[in-house]
Order: C-alpha cells, then structure tokens, then sequence
C-alpha cells in the first residue's frame, strides 16, 4: 500500500464523524424517532444516561429495566435511547417501526434518538464525543455491544460507563445517578 492509499484508507475508514463534535454535551441537538429535536441544554441540572439499543439482541429486556429507572429518578435523571445497527444486524427496523415497538413492548417514554451509527465511519458526532477523551474529558472507550451505557452529571461531564450486561436497575447504576 502507498502512502496515498494509506491515507484515503485511513480517512474512509477511521470512524470521524462527517459533522463537526461539539465541545459540550449540551451542544447536542438530534432528531428523535418522531422526527422532533432533542435538545440536550433541556437537560441541564439532570443526569443523562445515554444507551445505544437494539430491537434483537439478548438486552433488548433491559428497555423495561430502562423505563423503570426513568420513572424511579424522573426529577434527577433523563435516560436517551440511540438506536442503532453496528453489531449482527440486531436494529434491522426504520424509526417508525421501532418506536412503535419499544412502545408496544416496553412502554417507553423516555427520548429515543433517530437510528444511528455508534461506531465506524458514520459514527454519529454524540458518539464520537462519548468515545473520545479529547471531548468527554473522561476516557476513550468504545461501543462494545448493545445497551451499553453513558453517565453524564448535572454539569455536564462524562463520569461513568457501564457495560451492555449492566442491568439498569443494577446498584452500580443507582448508585452513580445518586452519587453527587
């Protein structure tokens, strides 16, 4: 491979987002499976637990764990739902269809993002910022699996991520979104 080829290699495939990081979290505006914003400034002086959810996979149960804590901490924590394909094809649906099933199924009311990508080339620009140091000033990390999760504290800084087979209701999770 020649250093030219090294390079386009290196820029299709290194997992930068097309869209420019925000430096904040509360910078972050996304669509939501409904087509609406989300704005994560609405979010400010809250917990923000950030999932990346799959309709078929093994933790798909964990919507309901996730639901429960919603409603267990509504006035301290604000759990983001981002659905996403990167692993087996676990998020085959459109954002229509999984809405209606996590509604259906698991009675979510929390936010749902749009379907996206929490990995690779077409890593969303939330997720290049959870993943990167230089942005979420905690550590690098990367999307394992499904369901794994991101704690953010009430101003705004990356403090905690759990592992895809964390329960949600776990007394680790507790724990950390009742931790000042």
């Amino acid at each position: 491979m020649n250093l030219a080829s090294f390079f386009l290699f290196n820029f299709l495939f290194s997992g930068t987002p097309k869209e420019a990081v925000p430096i904040s979290i509360y910078d972050f505006k996304i669509q939501s499976l409904d087509n609406h914003s989300i704005d994560f400034a609405d979010f400010k002086g809250k917990k923000i637990l950030l999932v990346n959810t799959a309709s078929k996979c093994g933790f798909t149960p964990q919507y309901k764990e996730l639901e429960e804590l919603s409603i267990q901490f509504k006035n301290q924590l604000v759990i983001v739902g981002f659905p996403a394909n990167n692993f087996l094809f676990q998020e085959p649906k459109g954002n229509e269809d999984i809405a209606q099933f996590c509604q259906k199924n698991y009675g979510v009311t929390f936010p749902m993002s749009e379907k996206i990508s929490v990995k690779g080339r077409n890593i969303a620009p939330i997720y290049y910022w959870l993943t990167h140091k230089k942005y979420n000033k905690y550590k690098d990390s990367k999307v394992k699996w499904n369901f794994q999760k991101y704690l953010i504290d009430e101003q705004g800084q990356l403090i905690a991520i759990f592992k895809p087979k964390t329960s949600p209701l776990s007394k680790e999770i507790i724990n950390a979104i009742t931790s000042k």
